[in-house]
């Protein structure tokens, strides 16, 4: 069985519907998951990276889960990739440790599918506006997924 590691990153899960009902669901259901809040665990953004490196290498399947927050990640999912997904571990000639692994993005969205395509209200289709983790996956070697998308999450 693969193991999965969920990074979870909702500055405020006490008021989200939607991510807290997602992490509900997989905590109910999935075997082999292991879901880290990274705003509960580094509220001040000091990231242990090497604890995060160790989740990482231990896992086969690694879900970013966030919110949508102006057409990008929370702040602190972009810290954590900075500082996670370091040269010479996550990529670079000796940066191998994430080769190999699925990467899934999950997101909530707060408006409706419609909204992303061009001559919609954000003039982009979702699949656009996630080419940085797509490229990240890239980056690391890991094999990109399709992405789980929740639309009109508002």
């Amino acid at each position: 069985m693969k193991k999965a590691t969920i990074i979870l990153a909702h500055p405020n899960m006490d008021a989200s519907l939607a991510n807290k009902s997602i992490v509900d669901v997989v905590k109910e259901k999935a075997a082999d998951v292991e879901i880290r809040d990274i705003y509960s665990l580094y509220p001040d953004f000091k990231i242990d990276v090497e604890s995060e490196q160790a989740a990482l290498e231990q896992s086969d399947v690694i879900v970013f889960q966030f919110p949508w927050f102006w057409y990008s990640a929370p702040s602190l999912l972009k810290e954590y990739i900075d500082a996670v997904f370091a040269f010479n571990w996550a990529y670079g000639p000796l940066g191998d440790k994430l080769e190999g692994k699925q990467f899934i993005i999950s997101t909530t969205v707060g408006a409706a599918e419609e909204f992303y395509q061009p001559g919609g209200g954000n003039n982009f289709y979702m699949s656009q506006l996630l080419y940085p983790f797509e490229q990240t996956a890239l980056k690391t070697r890991m094999r990109w997924q399709k992405p789980v998308l929740a639309y009109g999450s508002v």
